[in-house]
């Protein structure tokens, strides 16, 4: 298409597909017919494709206009929402807050029981692309592991929520590693730091003879850890939090050390700052 379909364009063809007639969609916009027809005949020469069959019995539509009714639709109902949900909005107190997805769960259902009375409006993605929402203004604050490792813009302000070094967890039946400069020898071991040392851990946990694995996301590492009954490499606070009866924990075999900072623009929002005691303490503790 040449443009974007408007709003009006939408609720004719709505209208049009609801009554299965042009006249009575006309009826409804209160429009005339002979408008109603230019209207639609000139959005299908834009779509390049006819949206309904017309003859003396009505309209109906076609694979294409079935298709555009339904799109047409879910859009006038988002659009139907937009003056509702910004009122709400307004009502209430509110706060934009991203995460990776690693933490993301965790972090979100801890945020919200602190902040019983506040909106939290989530956003899930990966940390560079949070930092550059704080650094707009799209987004009150980012929860990342990746502050100390990346240039932070100006007028914006790292604040430390925790501390968590590198751990081995080797879930019930995994083996423990051996000794010598080899002992992951023939062993596979699934790795997450959560942060930009990936590489260096790969190469360590090579270097020890391990068969090293990338894990997706922190749960993903523990479960196939577990699926595996191998060890995995992970934050102490990951291990925390998906413990599980007979799991053990040993230090791991590179040295590491995660930082989970909040990025926010200067001041801080007073919400975040306030719950910060306690969500450290969540996050740290073994059930969040």
């Amino acid at each position: 298409m040449t443009s974007y379909p408007t709003v009006e364009d939408l609720r004719l063809v709505d209208a049009v597909a609801r009554h299965g007639s042009l006249g009575a969609a006309a009826r409804e916009l209160l429009v005339s017919q002979p408008s109603a027809s230019q209207r639609l005949a000139a959005l299908e020469r834009r779509v390049g494709a006819s949206l309904f069959d017309r003859d003396t019995t009505g309209a109906r539509p076609t694979a294409a206009g079935r298709e555009f009714c339904d799109q047409a639709a879910h859009v006038l109902d988002h659009l139907g929402a937009i003056v509702e949900r910004t009122l709400s909005a307004a009502q209430s107190r509110t706060v934009s807050v991203g995460a990776f997805p690693s933490v993301a769960g965790t972090l979100f259902a801890a945020l919200d029981v602190l902040l019983d009375d506040v909106v939290v409006q989530p956003e899930v993605e990966h940390g560079q692309r949070l930092l550059e929402w704080v650094e707009r203004g799209t987004l009150d604050a980012a929860f990342v592991t990746i502050a100390k490792q990346v240039p932070i813009a100006r007028g914006l302000v790292v604040t430390e929520v925790g501390r968590h070094d590198l751990v081995t967890l080797l879930p019930d039946g995994a083996p423990a590693p051996g000794s010598g400069r080899r002992p992951y020898a023939g062993q596979t071991v699934v790795y997450c730091p959560l942060d930009l040392s990936a590489d260096a851990v790969h190469r360590r946990l090579t270097e020890l003879g391990a068969h090293a694995r990338p894990g997706a996301t922190a749960e993903a590492a523990v479960r196939t850890a577990r699926e595996r009954r191998c060890a995995a490499v992970v934050p102490d606070m990951v291990a925390r939090w998906y413990a599980a009866p007979g799991d053990r924990t040993v230090p791991a075999p590179t040295r590491g050390r995660v930082t989970l900072s909040m990025v926010t623009r200067n001041p801080p929002p007073q919400i975040l700052a306030a719950a910060l005691p306690p969500l450290r303490a969540r996050l740290s503790a073994t059930t969040p």
